[in-house]
């Protein structure tokens, strides 16, 4: 009979539980961009400020990859996953609060938990998982991402307009304490190669400074900021598009949204197998930068007059290119990454990432303020994702192929 530590250690499971720790952080971060409108009124703000609340989570997200990599090492892979599950599901309980102020410190605090996820799920799927198959594996974790968006677009109007917004934090909040007690088995296991000994304050700055003395990942992580700022612009605003300037009803709206979140959990398994089948991670990024700018250029056409099936098909095939890119990064990361700094190049790599969304979403905000409708800022995105091929073609030149590890 096989012990925990030995059934923690199969490749599905290390993977499931992966996916299901960055859905769990996906779910908190889009709670509140998936009920906009009703959240907006209760706190006062506009639609458009709500979705700045991605942003304060992206800048918690910000500082504990600066340190994660160090603190994984530190702690262990599943010790860092269960204080992330710990930070998320404080910062859930707290964004129930109606006021301002405790709204953006509950939104730093899930960023703080929301940054720990990939650090140790990058290095546990690099040790416990085949490499032939790492786009796919890497993929099939980040739909983790549109995962807990579909449970956002799909549950939060829902609970929202029957028990009231504040419920489904207080849910979503409990389920936290669950994951840390499945998680608990594979501690063992998972964390037997940690080095209690690794400073993780002295020097944050390890995994930027790693990234950037590396041109290929210095420009893949720059790649990765425009292609975040895509992703989460059309994440925190797609309800607010289709409710203010399609006549969507707010239900529906979040029905949509959780549509859009599918397209990009198949776009992310479609799109990590193409890439392990080419053997060439920079040619699917470069497909999926080219139909993303397409996508964001037929939503900036929409209006009301657009049938809403138009309008769905649209929005899927687009959530279909931008929410799926990130697992063939993770994977492409990981190829790159200097031997046994994984974890450090994974967190170095998405402060670039997360730092798209920390400054993207202000300014698609702003400029809504300025253009007065959603469509025509939708549109400027496709101008980030030309900008992120040039990116590409700058990270190929400097690559020098090496076997797949």
């Amino acid at each position: 009979m096989k012990s925990p530590g030995d059934i923690a250690q199969h490749p599905i499971v290390v993977m499931l539980s992966t996916t299901l720790v960055l859905a769990y952080a996906s779910l908190i971060a889009l709670y509140p961009a998936a009920i906009a409108p009703e959240l907006a009124h209760s706190l006062g703000v506009s639609s458009s400020a709500v979705g700045l609340q991605l942003s304060l989570i992206f800048g918690g997200a910000i500082l504990s990859s600066l340190v994660g990599g160090p603190l994984t090492r530190r702690l262990g892979p599943c010790r860092t996953s269960q204080l992330s599950l710990a930070l998320l599901g404080s910062g859930a309980v707290l964004l129930s609060v109606p006021t301002l102020l405790s709204f953006a410190i509950a939104s730093l605090v899930a960023g703080l938990g929301y940054g720990l996820t990939n650090p140790a799920a990058s290095l546990l799927l690099v040790r416990f998982t085949p490499s032939q198959h790492r786009g796919l594996i890497f993929s099939i974790k980040q739909t983790g991402v549109p995962l807990g968006g579909v449970l956002a677009g799909a549950t939060a109007p829902l609970i929202a307009v029957t028990f009231g917004w504040q419920a489904g934090l207080w849910l979503y909040g409990a389920l936290a304490a669950v994951g840390i007690l499945l998680l608990q088995p594979s501690v063992s296991r998972w964390d037997d190669q940690r080095t209690p000994e690794t400073s993780w304050l002295s020097r944050p700055f390890t995994g930027v400074a790693l990234v950037w003395q590396h041109p290929p990942l210095r420009y893949v992580a720059l790649l990765s900021l425009c292609f975040a700022t895509i992703q989460l612009s059309i994440s925190a605003f797609t309800v607010a598009l289709l409710v203010e300037d399609l006549a969507f009803s707010l239900v529906d709206a979040g029905l949509v949204m959780a549509a859009l979140q599918v397209c990009g959990v198949s776009g992310r398994i479609a799109w990590g197998w193409l890439g392990d089948r080419l053997r060439n991670r920079f040619l699917t990024l470069l497909i999926i930068a080219t139909t993303t700018a397409l996508g964001c250029m037929l939503i900036a056409s929409m209006s009301a007059s657009w049938p809403n099936v138009m309008v769905v098909i649209v929005l899927c095939l687009t959530g279909f290119s931008s929410l799926g890119w990130n697992g063939v990064f993770m994977a492409e990361v990981a190829q790159l990454s200097p031997h046994n700094r994984v974890a450090d190049a994974a967190g170095g790599c998405l402060v670039f990432t997360y730092s798209g969304v920390l400054f993207g979403l202000p300014i698609f905000a702003s400029l809504h303020s300025w253009l007065g409708n959603y469509p025509s800022v939708f549109g400027l995105l496709s101008i980030l994702a030309l900008a992120s091929i040039s990116f590409l073609w700058l990270a190929h030149l400097q690559h020098s192929p090496r076997p797949s590890q």
